[in-house]
Protein backbone atom coordinates (compact mmCIF):
# COMPACT_ATOMS: atom_id res chain seq x y z
CA UNK A 1 0.00 0.00 0.00
CA UNK A 2 1.36 3.42 -1.03
CA UNK A 3 1.86 5.80 1.89
CA UNK A 4 0.69 9.52 1.44
CA UNK A 5 3.90 11.69 1.51
CA UNK A 6 4.32 13.36 5.04
CA UNK A 7 5.18 16.35 2.92
CA UNK A 8 1.86 16.79 1.32
CA UNK A 9 -0.63 18.52 3.96
CA UNK A 10 -4.90 18.51 3.88
CA UNK A 11 -5.90 21.98 2.75
CA UNK A 12 -7.22 23.89 5.52
CA UNK A 13 -9.61 26.08 3.28
CA UNK A 14 -12.69 24.03 2.42
CA UNK A 15 -15.18 24.62 -0.49
CA UNK A 16 -17.50 26.39 1.88
CA UNK A 17 -14.80 28.31 3.14
CA UNK A 18 -14.62 29.82 -0.82
CA UNK A 19 -18.35 29.73 -1.45
CA UNK A 20 -18.78 31.64 1.34
CA UNK A 21 -15.84 34.16 0.34
CA UNK A 22 -17.08 34.64 -3.58
CA UNK A 23 -20.89 34.98 -2.19
CA UNK A 24 -20.05 37.37 0.04
CA UNK A 25 -17.88 39.44 -2.46
CA UNK A 26 -20.74 39.15 -5.57
CA UNK A 27 -23.24 40.40 -2.85
CA UNK A 28 -20.74 43.23 -2.26
CA UNK A 29 -20.36 43.96 -5.93
CA UNK A 30 -24.44 43.73 -6.19
CA UNK A 31 -24.81 46.17 -3.32
CA UNK A 32 -22.67 48.65 -4.99
CA UNK A 33 -24.02 48.16 -8.32
CA UNK A 34 -27.41 48.52 -6.64
CA UNK A 35 -26.42 52.09 -5.02
CA UNK A 36 -25.02 53.45 -8.15
CA UNK A 37 -27.29 52.83 -10.41
CA UNK A 38 -29.82 54.03 -7.45
CA UNK A 39 -27.77 56.94 -6.47
CA UNK A 40 -31.37 59.73 -6.97
CA UNK A 41 -33.47 57.50 -4.23
CA UNK A 42 -30.55 56.45 -2.23
CA UNK A 43 -29.83 60.14 -2.09
CA UNK A 44 -33.60 61.17 -1.33
CA UNK A 45 -33.65 58.61 1.20
CA UNK A 46 -30.73 59.81 3.20
CA UNK A 47 -31.44 63.29 3.51
CA UNK A 48 -34.92 62.55 4.70
CA UNK A 49 -33.37 60.44 6.95
CA UNK A 50 -31.22 63.12 8.73
CA UNK A 51 -34.27 64.93 8.65
CA UNK A 52 -36.46 62.63 10.55
CA UNK A 53 -33.18 62.28 13.27
CA UNK A 54 -32.78 65.36 13.42
CA UNK A 55 -36.75 66.73 13.53
CA UNK A 56 -37.02 63.43 16.36
CA UNK A 57 -35.23 65.03 18.60
CA UNK A 58 -38.12 67.74 18.76
CA UNK A 59 -41.17 65.75 18.72
CA UNK A 60 -39.25 64.06 21.85
CA UNK A 61 -38.90 66.91 23.76
CA UNK A 62 -42.74 67.91 22.78
CA UNK A 63 -44.26 64.38 23.67
CA UNK A 64 -42.11 64.96 26.90
CA UNK A 65 -44.62 68.17 27.55
CA UNK A 66 -47.41 65.41 27.01
CA UNK A 67 -48.14 66.22 23.69
CA UNK A 68 -49.73 63.15 21.67
CA UNK A 69 -46.69 62.03 19.38
CA UNK A 70 -48.97 62.46 16.40
CA UNK A 71 -49.83 65.79 17.46
CA UNK A 72 -46.03 66.16 17.76
CA UNK A 73 -45.09 65.35 14.64
CA UNK A 74 -47.74 67.82 12.98
CA UNK A 75 -46.77 70.04 14.90
CA UNK A 76 -43.08 69.84 14.00
CA UNK A 77 -43.72 69.65 10.19
CA UNK A 78 -46.34 72.79 9.56
CA UNK A 79 -43.35 74.65 11.49
CA UNK A 80 -40.92 73.15 8.76
CA UNK A 81 -43.43 74.08 6.45
CA UNK A 82 -44.05 77.67 7.60
CA UNK A 83 -40.25 78.13 7.72
CA UNK A 84 -39.43 76.83 4.09
CA UNK A 85 -42.13 79.20 2.56
CA UNK A 86 -40.98 82.07 4.49
CA UNK A 87 -37.77 81.15 3.22
CA UNK A 88 -39.40 81.32 -0.67
CA UNK A 89 -40.89 84.22 -0.36
CA UNK A 90 -37.84 86.19 1.01
CA UNK A 91 -35.78 84.50 -2.12
CA UNK A 92 -37.78 84.40 -5.06
CA UNK A 93 -39.49 88.01 -5.26
CA UNK A 94 -36.02 89.83 -5.04
CA UNK A 95 -34.65 87.23 -7.48
CA UNK A 96 -37.16 87.79 -10.10
CA UNK A 97 -36.88 91.37 -9.70
CA UNK A 98 -33.32 91.37 -9.42
CA UNK A 99 -32.85 89.06 -13.08
CA UNK A 100 -35.49 91.78 -14.24
CA UNK A 101 -33.01 95.03 -13.48
CA UNK A 102 -30.45 92.77 -14.47
CA UNK A 103 -31.81 92.52 -18.00
CA UNK A 104 -32.84 96.13 -17.92
CA UNK A 105 -29.45 97.82 -16.46
CA UNK A 106 -27.57 95.46 -18.43
CA UNK A 107 -26.26 97.65 -21.42
CA UNK A 108 -25.42 100.25 -19.08
CA UNK A 109 -23.17 97.79 -17.09
CA UNK A 110 -21.06 96.97 -20.22
CA UNK A 111 -20.66 100.51 -21.12
CA UNK A 112 -19.50 101.71 -17.24
CA UNK A 113 -17.37 98.57 -17.50
CA UNK A 114 -15.69 99.36 -21.60
CA UNK A 115 -14.87 102.80 -19.74
CA UNK A 116 -13.08 101.10 -16.28
CA UNK A 117 -9.38 101.58 -16.40
CA UNK A 118 -8.46 98.05 -15.50
CA UNK A 119 -10.69 96.85 -17.99
CA UNK A 120 -8.80 99.12 -20.83
CA UNK A 121 -5.60 97.84 -19.61
CA UNK A 122 -6.60 93.95 -19.50
CA UNK A 123 -8.03 95.01 -23.29
CA UNK A 124 -5.06 95.99 -24.89
CA UNK A 125 -3.49 92.69 -24.22
CA UNK A 126 -6.51 90.33 -24.83
CA UNK A 127 -8.59 92.34 -26.73
CA UNK A 128 -11.81 92.59 -24.76
CA UNK A 129 -13.53 94.91 -26.19
CA UNK A 130 -14.13 92.56 -29.71
CA UNK A 131 -15.50 89.57 -27.89
CA UNK A 132 -17.73 92.28 -25.58
CA UNK A 133 -19.24 93.24 -28.92
CA UNK A 134 -19.53 89.90 -30.37
CA UNK A 135 -21.94 89.01 -27.50
CA UNK A 136 -23.65 91.38 -27.17
CA UNK A 137 -24.40 91.14 -31.47
CA UNK A 138 -25.70 87.74 -30.43
CA UNK A 139 -27.73 89.09 -27.51
CA UNK A 140 -30.71 88.93 -29.52
CA UNK A 141 -30.03 85.65 -31.35
CA UNK A 142 -29.68 84.05 -27.98
CA UNK A 143 -33.36 85.13 -26.37
CA UNK A 144 -35.24 83.79 -29.58
CA UNK A 145 -33.50 80.45 -28.74
CA UNK A 146 -34.19 81.00 -25.23
CA UNK A 147 -37.26 78.67 -25.25
CA UNK A 148 -35.13 75.17 -25.47
CA UNK A 149 -33.43 76.51 -21.80
CA UNK A 150 -36.14 77.94 -20.32
CA UNK A 151 -37.80 74.66 -20.69
CA UNK A 152 -35.26 72.72 -19.07
CA UNK A 153 -34.94 75.58 -16.37
CA UNK A 154 -38.20 74.99 -15.86
CA UNK A 155 -37.68 70.78 -15.55
CA UNK A 156 -34.54 71.67 -13.18
CA UNK A 157 -37.30 73.68 -10.94
CA UNK A 158 -40.28 70.80 -11.66
CA UNK A 159 -37.34 67.94 -10.28
CA UNK A 160 -36.78 69.91 -7.43
CA UNK A 161 -39.90 70.42 -6.02
CA UNK A 162 -41.02 66.90 -6.68
CA UNK A 163 -37.86 65.45 -5.06
CA UNK A 164 -38.86 68.08 -1.97
CA UNK A 165 -42.25 66.50 -1.78
CA UNK A 166 -40.85 63.34 -1.78
CA UNK A 167 -38.20 64.09 1.27
CA UNK A 168 -41.09 66.05 2.94
CA UNK A 169 -43.39 62.55 2.62
CA UNK A 170 -40.98 60.30 3.39
CA UNK A 171 -39.74 62.52 6.34
CA UNK A 172 -43.04 61.99 7.50
CA UNK A 173 -43.15 57.89 7.34
CA UNK A 174 -40.02 57.13 8.76
CA UNK A 175 -40.99 59.45 12.26
CA UNK A 176 -44.21 57.65 12.42
CA UNK A 177 -42.77 54.15 11.16
CA UNK A 178 -39.36 54.56 11.73
CA UNK A 179 -39.15 53.70 15.18
CA UNK A 180 -41.45 50.44 15.08
CA UNK A 181 -39.25 49.56 11.83
CA UNK A 182 -36.10 49.44 14.42
CA UNK A 183 -38.04 47.93 17.08
CA UNK A 184 -38.76 45.07 15.09
CA UNK A 185 -35.70 44.26 13.89
CA UNK A 186 -34.10 44.48 17.37
CA UNK A 187 -36.76 41.89 18.08
CA UNK A 188 -35.05 39.32 15.19
CA UNK A 189 -31.85 40.16 17.09
CA UNK A 190 -29.93 37.53 19.46
CA UNK A 191 -31.22 38.33 23.43
CA UNK A 192 -28.01 38.70 24.77
CA UNK A 193 -26.99 41.18 21.94
CA UNK A 194 -29.69 43.34 21.83
CA UNK A 195 -29.40 45.59 24.42
CA UNK A 196 -25.54 46.17 22.74
CA UNK A 197 -27.18 46.65 19.24
CA UNK A 198 -29.66 49.36 21.45
CA UNK A 199 -26.48 51.41 22.71
CA UNK A 200 -25.12 51.51 19.25
CA UNK A 201 -28.25 52.59 17.52
CA UNK A 202 -29.07 55.28 20.35
CA UNK A 203 -25.41 56.61 20.08
CA UNK A 204 -25.48 56.98 16.34
CA UNK A 205 -28.62 58.67 16.84
CA UNK A 206 -27.67 61.16 19.23
CA UNK A 207 -24.49 61.85 16.86
CA UNK A 208 -26.67 62.03 13.49
CA UNK A 209 -29.04 64.64 15.57
CA UNK A 210 -26.20 66.56 16.47
CA UNK A 211 -24.43 66.85 12.99
CA UNK A 212 -27.77 68.14 11.72
CA UNK A 213 -27.45 70.63 14.88
CA UNK A 214 -24.55 71.69 13.99
CA UNK A 215 -24.75 71.99 10.05
CA UNK A 216 -27.72 74.28 11.06
CA UNK A 217 -25.66 76.71 13.60
CA UNK A 218 -22.76 76.72 10.72
CA UNK A 219 -25.51 77.73 7.78
CA UNK A 220 -27.00 79.80 10.53
CA UNK A 221 -23.46 81.79 11.47
CA UNK A 222 -22.43 81.80 7.25
CA UNK A 223 -25.97 83.79 6.15
CA UNK A 224 -26.12 85.95 9.22
CA UNK A 225 -22.33 87.14 8.72
CA UNK A 226 -22.60 87.06 5.09
CA UNK A 227 -25.76 89.20 4.97
CA UNK A 228 -24.29 92.36 6.91
CA UNK A 229 -21.17 91.87 4.69
CA UNK A 230 -23.32 92.57 1.47
CA UNK A 231 -25.62 95.18 3.42
CA UNK A 232 -22.48 97.06 4.22
CA UNK A 233 -20.73 96.33 0.69
CA UNK A 234 -23.68 97.87 -0.89
CA UNK A 235 -24.63 94.84 -2.76
CA UNK A 236 -28.47 94.71 -3.28
CA UNK A 237 -30.43 92.42 -2.24
CA UNK A 238 -27.93 91.60 0.15
CA UNK A 239 -30.98 89.29 2.45
CA UNK A 240 -31.80 87.00 0.12
CA UNK A 241 -28.04 86.34 -1.22
CA UNK A 242 -27.11 86.04 2.60
CA UNK A 243 -29.79 83.36 2.75
CA UNK A 244 -28.36 81.37 -0.17
CA UNK A 245 -25.05 81.61 0.78
CA UNK A 246 -26.15 80.02 3.98
CA UNK A 247 -27.96 77.10 2.46
CA UNK A 248 -24.77 76.77 0.52
CA UNK A 249 -22.64 75.43 3.69
CA UNK A 250 -24.86 72.20 3.68
CA UNK A 251 -22.39 71.70 0.90
CA UNK A 252 -18.43 71.48 2.44
CA UNK A 253 -15.64 73.69 0.61
CA UNK A 254 -17.54 73.40 -2.30
CA UNK A 255 -21.18 75.14 -1.67
CA UNK A 256 -19.18 78.45 -0.37
CA UNK A 257 -16.86 78.55 -2.87
CA UNK A 258 -19.99 78.48 -5.98
CA UNK A 259 -21.74 80.92 -4.06
CA UNK A 260 -19.11 82.82 -3.43
CA UNK A 261 -17.88 83.39 -6.71
CA UNK A 262 -22.17 83.68 -8.31
CA UNK A 263 -22.41 86.70 -5.31
CA UNK A 264 -18.93 88.08 -6.32
CA UNK A 265 -20.19 88.40 -10.45
CA UNK A 266 -23.12 90.17 -8.97
CA UNK A 267 -21.43 92.53 -7.15
CA UNK A 268 -19.42 93.46 -10.09
CA UNK A 269 -22.19 94.15 -12.33
CA UNK A 270 -24.01 95.86 -9.85
CA UNK A 271 -21.00 97.64 -7.90
CA UNK A 272 -17.96 97.88 -9.78
CA UNK A 273 -14.80 95.81 -9.63
CA UNK A 274 -13.96 97.27 -6.17
CA UNK A 275 -17.18 95.55 -4.64
CA UNK A 276 -16.29 92.49 -6.36
CA UNK A 277 -13.34 92.37 -5.34
CA UNK A 278 -13.97 92.93 -1.68
CA UNK A 279 -16.98 90.43 -2.14
CA UNK A 280 -14.05 88.06 -3.63
CA UNK A 281 -11.84 88.67 -0.35
CA UNK A 282 -14.50 87.93 2.00
CA UNK A 283 -15.58 84.53 0.42
CA UNK A 284 -12.18 83.60 0.44
CA UNK A 285 -11.10 84.27 4.14
CA UNK A 286 -14.38 82.68 5.06
CA UNK A 287 -14.15 79.71 3.45
CA UNK A 288 -11.09 78.75 4.89
CA UNK A 289 -12.56 80.15 8.35
CA UNK A 290 -15.56 77.94 7.86
CA UNK A 291 -13.98 74.83 5.82
CA UNK A 292 -10.75 74.72 8.70
CA UNK A 293 -11.87 76.11 11.82
CA UNK A 294 -15.47 76.20 12.57
CA UNK A 295 -17.00 72.99 11.00
CA UNK A 296 -14.05 71.07 12.66
CA UNK A 297 -14.40 72.70 16.08
CA UNK A 298 -18.60 72.48 16.23
CA UNK A 299 -19.15 68.76 14.90
CA UNK A 300 -16.16 68.06 17.53
CA UNK A 301 -18.91 69.36 20.17
CA UNK A 302 -22.10 67.95 18.35
CA UNK A 303 -20.59 65.27 16.88
CA UNK A 304 -18.11 64.12 19.46
CA UNK A 305 -15.69 63.53 16.39
CA UNK A 306 -12.03 64.99 15.96
CA UNK A 307 -11.45 67.81 13.74
CA UNK A 308 -8.97 66.37 12.32
CA UNK A 309 -11.03 63.37 11.39
CA UNK A 310 -13.92 65.50 9.90
CA UNK A 311 -11.56 67.33 7.57
CA UNK A 312 -10.26 63.96 6.23
CA UNK A 313 -13.64 62.67 5.72
CA UNK A 314 -14.56 65.48 3.92
CA UNK A 315 -11.57 65.29 1.77
CA UNK A 316 -11.94 61.55 1.12
CA UNK A 317 -15.48 60.88 1.14
CA UNK A 318 -16.07 64.27 -1.00
CA UNK A 319 -13.65 62.64 -4.04
CA UNK A 320 -15.05 59.73 -3.87
CA UNK A 321 -18.73 60.58 -3.50
CA UNK A 322 -18.80 63.86 -4.76
CA UNK A 323 -21.34 66.19 -3.05
CA UNK A 324 -23.33 63.41 -1.62
CA UNK A 325 -20.26 62.03 -0.52
CA UNK A 326 -18.76 65.45 1.45
CA UNK A 327 -22.47 66.11 2.66
CA UNK A 328 -22.84 62.78 4.49
CA UNK A 329 -18.96 62.25 5.37
CA UNK A 330 -19.57 63.72 9.06
CA UNK A 331 -22.61 61.42 10.08
CA UNK A 332 -20.87 58.39 8.27
CA UNK A 333 -17.64 58.80 9.78
CA UNK A 334 -19.31 58.95 13.27
CA UNK A 335 -21.64 56.10 12.88
CA UNK A 336 -18.15 54.07 11.90
CA UNK A 337 -16.07 55.59 14.81
CA UNK A 338 -18.98 54.26 17.47
CA UNK A 339 -19.59 50.48 15.82
CA UNK A 340 -15.85 50.32 15.94
CA UNK A 341 -15.49 51.83 19.64
CA UNK A 342 -18.03 49.17 20.82
CA UNK A 343 -16.88 46.11 18.60
CA UNK A 344 -13.55 46.64 20.42
CA UNK A 345 -15.27 46.74 23.67
CA UNK A 346 -16.51 43.48 23.30
CA UNK A 347 -13.66 42.55 22.03
CA UNK A 348 -11.64 43.57 24.99
CA UNK A 349 -14.16 42.03 27.32
CA UNK A 350 -14.00 38.50 25.70
CA UNK A 351 -10.17 38.85 26.20
CA UNK A 352 -10.71 39.76 29.80
CA UNK A 353 -12.72 36.78 30.27
CA UNK A 354 -10.61 34.20 28.21
CA UNK A 355 -7.51 35.01 30.06
CA UNK A 356 -9.33 34.91 33.41
CA UNK A 357 -10.61 31.65 32.73
CA UNK A 358 -7.33 30.50 31.59
CA UNK A 359 -5.44 31.64 35.03
CA UNK A 360 -8.35 29.69 36.93
CA UNK A 361 -7.67 26.75 35.18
Amino acid sequence: MIQPSPEIRRSQVTLKTVFTVCFGVLLVTALVMAVSQSLVAVTLTSTALLLAIALNHVVVMLTKRRVPRTMAIAIVMVSLLGVQTGIGFTVIPPAISQGKMLVKLAPGYVKSLRANRLFQMADGRFDLSSKVTGFEQKVPEMLEGAAAPILSALGGIISMVAAAVTIFFLTVFMLIFGGRLVQAALVEARSERVVMYRNVLHKIYQSVGGYVGGLILICSINATLTTIFLAINGVPFFLPLGIISGFSSTVPYAGPAVAGIAISLISLVTGGPWHAVASAAYFVAYGQLEGNVLSPLIFRRTVHVNPLVVTLSVLFLGEIGGIIGAIVAVPVVAALQIIVREVLRVRREQLTIASRDAGDA
